[in-house]
């Protein structure tokens, strides 16, 4: 039986499957111990054959929720079954953020929120670039692609294996963006300011092709929305050849900020603090 209580206390969620390991619950938690505030997040796991009823038990009130963060692999489903998705998650096609505002649910997508917002904890200054480089066109990019593009860099090279993807995400983002090959990785480096990988390479330490980045711009810098290990082998790449890189941990935390905000009212903040948590528990799952 539920107990009574529950009724004023907001419940947020994560849902994606498999859902498990994500670290959300332990980033809101740090969140509403810091703030004292009596709500409660969990993980959720909901089949992908499942989640257009769970769409429809969160508006109808019978989930218990009243938002949440969505994972893969429902994003581009969450976006659909929204009633009120946002310009943001409109132009994605995909949505990681829920919540009910006026018995409807309301969708956004921070994951360029919490890219543009790590950056500018980290490498203040540096959307004063003229050109990026993104390594990668899946639908990790889309978030990225967007966010860069909207702090004004206005030349964005997307470089891809397959270069048709690479085109899509042209295609969809505008004249900023070009799709270049793998081939042309070293060309599109020269004088670029930003290099972002959006793709699994580097992933829990394993080994990457060798990137160029000395001819990169003058106080360029390199980033990784891979944040396990924290210093991924493209980091490592890049610091030794003398460039200022800037971690993917940062885009976890910062993304959650707005939903945290819109379930329990309250804007958290990002400090050193929960990022050693989040550290911390990384270190116990190698």
């Amino acid at each position: 039986m539920r107990d009574s209580r529950e009724t004023f206390v907001n419940h947020a969620f994560v849902t994606g499957y498999p859902v498990k390991h994500s670290r959300s619950p332990l980033i809101h938690g740090y969140w509403l111990k810091q703030l004292g505030l009596p709500g409660r997040y969990r993980a959720h796991a909901v089949p992908p054959e499942e989640f257009p009823d769970f769409i429809v038990s969160l508006k109808n009130g019978t989930s218990g929720f009243t938002g949440g963060n969505v994972t893969i692999p429902h994003k581009e489903l969450a976006f659909t079954l929204a009633d009120r998705p946002d310009a943001l998650s409109a132009e994605l096609g995909a949505s990681n953020t829920l919540w009910l505002e006026d018995g409807l649910v309301h969708a956004t997508n921070t994951d360029g929120y919490g890219f543009t917002a790590n950056l500018d904890e980290r490498a203040s200054g540096w959307d004063q670039c003229r050109t990026a480089v993104i390594l990668g066109a899946g639908g990790a990019s889309r978030a990225v692609i967007q966010a860069v593009r909207d702090r004004g860099v206005n030349t964005i090279h997307v470089v891809n294996r397959t270069a048709a993807r690479a085109q899509e995400l042209a295609d969809r983002f505008g004249a900023a963006v070009h799709a270049q090959p793998m081939e042309a990785l070293s060309e599109v480096m020269k004088d670029a300011g930003l290099f972002i990988n959006t793709t699994s390479l580097g992933m829990d330490g394993t080994a990457v092709p060798e990137i160029d980045f000395t001819t990169m711009a003058p106080r360029s810098i390199v980033t990784d929305i891979v944040y396990v290990p924290l210093k991924t082998p493209i980091l490592a790449q890049a610091q030794t050849q003398g460039r200022a890189t800037v971690d993917g941990l940062g885009m976890l935390l910062h993304q959650a900020a707005p939903g945290f905000e819109k379930w329990f009212g309250r804007r958290p903040i990002v400090d050193e603090a929960l990022r050693q948590i989040i550290i911390d528990d990384m270190a116990s799952h190698t």
